[in-house]
């Protein structure tokens, strides 16, 4: 007794088509970076320093320092 392998070629199995293939896997890498480079900003605006507190500045360390003669 004879095997018979019919297949149906399927359009949307990527495995069918090596250009299908990689423009799959480059969107999916794409989309990955995307989504990780999204999570670290978004970490890095969650955990920043937020100073409310007024820092006096000593005058002679401005632009334009002020020193005492």
């Amino acid at each position: 007794m004879e095997m018979d392998n019919n297949y149906i070629e399927n359009e949307a199995d990527i495995e069918v088509s090596k250009p299908s293939k990689s423009r799959f896997l480059f969107l999916l890498g794409f989309l990955g970076f995307f989504i990780f480079f999204g999570g670290c900003c978004y970490g890095l605006w969650t955990y920043s320093y937020d100073s409310k507190a007024d820092v006096e500045v000593p005058d002679n360390t401005k632009y334009t320092p002020k020193y005492k003669s």
